[in-house]
């Protein structure tokens, strides 16, 4: 009778024992840290070269950055959003305006609908700038770059490639929506930053975490509920969280979702470590600290209120002590009014427009929205016709292979429960899935609010990258095939970016050549 390749190891005594549990719970990264930083730095300076030339073009405000520019400048001059006078976005531009103080400002405060956190960082580019094109932009070109460099270091420590990492932060690099958002004062890029910081800090505490599990079981054994763990980087995350949701209230969806991911992975540590009872040790041991970890989100949201808070005027507030440690006091009741104007204002947001779209359409980018577009006269000949566009759409070839790489994550992760399809969809549904409840009710909404879901997106296709190359213990013609798949499909996406680029950068074009590009009716 024939014995299996196993039972022929055992009778030789070269049985495979089973990794050390510090293994098996948190894998060391192969390679080099010198190159696991090298590459993502190449590709970030890459993103921020795209984003960071030509900023200041146009020299107009653009969309939503109406709204933006003018109530970040007021954060630095006031404390709060003011009011402006009617022609402020003229002023703003008309040569020769003092850039430090221009006359915009009308009497008393503005009412906003969205918290001041991503205000905050405008401003700073303003404070260094001036209040111009290039200085209201700035933050979001940095955030924008920034993120591509933390999407490839993320990539690289859930795949455990240094080249999968540099991939994940190209393909980000060279999506069309964010690169406008990042060329653009509008406050989504800036909710994506944060998100991702978030996101980034629980892979981190992941590993860490369960790295010192191991240590502490192999020291003290399995009884119990098992050992208390610090998870000093979820402290770090629940700021982020408490950033992102005091740049806009969608962040709070992120709060919750990664809060009971968090906790999934807690109970899988401990029953992979083999705790006696994981369950109730996770319950018992990390849920009073994912409640204090909400508490500072609670704590962060607030803080980005302080200008409102110290300094007199803001809307709604009412009489302003003379002592400082008495106004977050008085404060509370104001605010929490002032929120409930906020509220109503989201919940009754019904108004038409012509670039609304609605979440199922985000996904195959049926309806973009036209930031900017106009047809400068002589730029293309006496009498041929020129257009220049800053259009927010995705790289199509990112976006169409998403949808196929999310549904095959699905697959992977109720096959083969990998932790990592798991929180990539949960990062996807997070911002994703909460905005069908408002569409059913109509309110209004736009493609640029799908922002916050591109780095999932990018993670769902450089896993199946992944897959299709194999691993690098497993060399042969198999693995041959698939890198040269991957490599064409990146070239097909660098290419597609570049075709759109001149609609994405407010590049000016013949009019026959921007009706290529935009070529669906819907784009248009």
């Amino acid at each position: 009778m024939a014995i299996t390749q196993s039972e022929v190891l055992e009778l030789r005594g070269e049985q495979r024992r089973p990794p050390p549990l510090r293994e098996w719970l948190a894998p060391r990264l192969p390679g080099t840290p010198l190159l696991g930083w090298i590459g993502p730095i190449a590709v970030a300076l890459f993103a921020a070269f795209l984003r960071f030339d030509r900023l200041g073009i146009p020299r107009a405000v653009v969309f939503d950055e109406t709204y933006y520019a003018k109530d970040s400048f007021a954060l630095l001059k006031f404390g709060w959003e003011h009011n402006t006078v009617k022609d402020a976005d003229k002023i703003l531009l008309a040569p020769g305006t003092n850039v430090r103080n221009p006359p915009i400002w009308a009497d008393g405060a503005s009412f906003v609908a969205h918290p001041p956190a991503g205000k905050w960082l405008i401003a700073i580019g303003e404070w260094i700038f001036g209040a111009t094109p290039f200085g209201w932009r700035f933050m979001a070109a940095l955030c924008g770059a920034l993120s591509v460099l933390i999407l490839a270091r993320i990539a690289r420590r859930m795949t455990g490639s240094t080249l999968l990492g540099c991939a994940a932060g190209l393909l980000l690099a060279l999506d069309g929506l964010h690169l406008v958002t990042s060329r653009t004062a509008l406050l989504d890029i800036f909710v994506m930053f944060w998100i991702l910081c978030a996101f980034g800090c629980l892979i981190l505490d992941r590993e860490r975490s369960r790295a010192r599990l191991a240590t502490l079981v192999a020291e003290r054994g399995e009884r119990g509920i098992g050992p208390f763990l610090p998870h000093g980087w979820r402290i770090a995350a629940a700021v982020c969280i408490g950033l992102a949701c005091a740049t806009k209230w969608t962040g709070i969806y992120y709060a919750v979702a990664f809060g009971l991911l968090a906790l999934v992975w807690d109970m899988g540590a401990r029953r992979a470590a083999r705790v006696q009872r994981p369950y109730v040790g996770a319950l018992a041991r990390e849920l009073p600290l994912l409640v204090g970890a909400g508490v500072v989100v609670f704590i962060t949201y607030v803080a980005t209120w302080w200008g409102w808070i110290f300094r007199p005027g803001g809307w709604g507030r009412g009489t302003v002590s003379g002592n400082l440690l008495m106004r977050p006091f008085e404060a509370m009741p104001e605010l929490g009014k002032y929120h409930k104007q906020m509220w109503d204002f989201h919940t009754n947001l019904h108004a038409k427009h012509p670039y609304q779209s609605w979440p199922w359409d985000w996904p195959i980018l049926r309806r973009p929205v036209a930031f900017y577009y106009t047809e400068p006269k002589n730029a293309c000949g006496a009498s041929a016709k020129c257009s220049k566009e800053i259009l927010g759409i995705g790289t199509p070839a990112i976006w169409w292979a998403a949808v196929v790489a999310l549904i095959l994550m699905v697959i992977v992760w109720l096959y083969h429960r990998d932790w990592r399809a798991g929180a990539i969809l949960v990062g996807y549904g997070a911002g994703w899935l909460p905005w069908f409840w408002p569409a059913i009710g109509n309110r209004t909404m736009f493609l640029f609010y799908a922002t916050p879901m591109l780095p999932f997106m990018v993670l769902a296709l450089v896993m199946c990258l992944g897959l299709l190359i194999g691993p690098a213990a497993n060399p042969g013609p198999r693995r041959l095939f698939g890198s040269a798949i991957a490599g064409a499909y990146m070239l097909l996406v660098i290419a597609n970016f570049f075709y759109f680029y001149p609609v994405l950068a407010a590049k000016v074009i013949p009019y026959d050549q921007w009706h290529d590009i935009v070529r669906f009716k819907d784009w248009i």
